[in-house]
């Protein structure tokens, strides 16, 4: 494959490591990025949701502590959506893989393959 292949992974992740595993299976090699210690900027989630075709509330983990106490019930602009998880990206779904100017969500895991 030409193209960089990016996956924003959390190793804690059994969907991501599910991710990982079979991009590796089909001998990809790709740029693994650990999104909880290497958080992206807001600008970078911005283009993420572009990629994803999704509004940034729809990459939002609602089983998250952080968004029951802050965020459950409330009504936010995607701009305020962003700077949440900008600036708790624990709220983010995982594993998000992109390559070039598409991006899924991988879960399940094998959505990674109408990317390849």
């Amino acid at each position: 494959m030409s193209q960089t292949v990016r996956i924003y992974h959390n190793p804690r992740c059994s969907k991501s490591r599910a991710a990982c595993a079979l991009l590796q299976e089909k001998g990809i090699t790709a740029e693994v990025v650990d999104y909880l210690r290497t958080p992206p900027s807001r600008d970078e989630l911005a283009r993420i949701v572009q990629r994803l075709g999704m509004r940034p509330e729809e990459i939002v983990r609602t089983g998250e502590a952080v968004y029951k106490e802050s965020y459950r019930g409330r009504t936010l602009s995607d701009d305020e959506w962003l700077d949440a998880l900008a600036a708790h990206p624990i709220l983010i779904e995982r594993p998000i893989i992109i390559v070039g100017d598409k991006a899924v969500v991988g879960r399940p895991p094998e959505r990674v393959l109408e990317l390849l």
